[in-house]
């Protein structure tokens, strides 16, 4: 059985911090528009989603799926999240999943979206974090390694695998009041299966292009089953992420 259970807890997050019904929202560093979906269906139509990413293919590609899915309360814009166009107007809401980990400075980027919020609103962002994982009782080398490929090559690439942690302290810095910071661990077992390989599958020429691995050491055509295969033989309970979320707002 396959399951994203880190689009679940992008779900509660985005509840539990607020997003509803008539809000304007911008998702930053929105890609082909997963988040962004998700807000879409929370605001309904009388709310408004803004999706902002600099990769100009992923914006084309979240403009088509919004169209094709005739999701009206979506628009979408290129542009950078530390230098937003004054002229996207401002937010009850600003929401950013795996983006904070990527800026240089992450205090920086927080304070010049927090100028786009209207009073009261709110910062909600979900990050992933390598420090406590992988995690397991039995020994699982291939997920190690497997492991060890998608984190180094994000380490490379420049992104901070601790931002997890990293996150309240961020928030604080930027000058917003921390509501809740939690924390929410990826589990696999025998039974049930991650997107893994479909994750190794897409950075495959970045890790290629980093040194960490090559096409022949992953083999990614056979990699879940030999995934499958070890946790099974050991009959092992795997975390292979964790994922912190966190929402915050101006002080009062």
């Amino acid at each position: 059985m396959m399951i994203d259970v880190v689009d679940e807890m992008t779900g509660r997050l985005l509840v539990d911090a607020g997003i509803g019904a008539g809000m304007r929202v911008l998702d930053v560093g929105c890609g082909r528009g997963d988040v962004s979906r998700m807000i879409g269906q929370l605001v309904g139509g009388q709310g408004q989603v803004v999706g902002v990413d600099r990769d100009a293919p992923s914006i084309a590609a979240a403009r088509e799926r919004a169209r094709d899915l005739g999701l009206s309360n979506m628009t979408f814009a290129e542009g950078d999240l530390g230098a937003l166009a004054p002229e996207l107007g401002h937010f009850d809401a600003v929401v950013g999943r795996r983006v904070l980990m990527y800026q240089p400075d992450g205090v920086a980027a927080v304070r010049s979206l927090s100028r786009a919020l209207r009073p009261g609103g709110v910062v909600v962002f979900q990050e992933h974090d390598a420090t406590m994982v992988p995690a397991s009782v039995a020994p699982l080398p291939l997920h190690e390694r497997v492991s060890h490929w998608i984190w180094r090559t994000v380490e490379r690439e420049g992104a901070d695998i601790h931002m997890g942690f990293h996150l309240a302290t961020v928030l604080e810095q930027a000058g917003l009041a921390v509501v809740r910071v939690r924390a929410e661990a990826v589990v696999q077992t025998p039974q049930t299966r991650y997107r893994t390989v479909a994750i190794v599958r897409a950075m495959l020429p970045r890790i290629v292009q980093r040194g960490v691995a090559t096409e022949a050491e992953i083999d990614v055509d056979t990699l879940e089953d030999r995934l499958v295969e070890e946790r099974a033989k050991a009959n092992a309970t795997y975390i292979s992420d964790m994922v912190f979320g966190a929402w915050a707002r101006e002080p009062a």
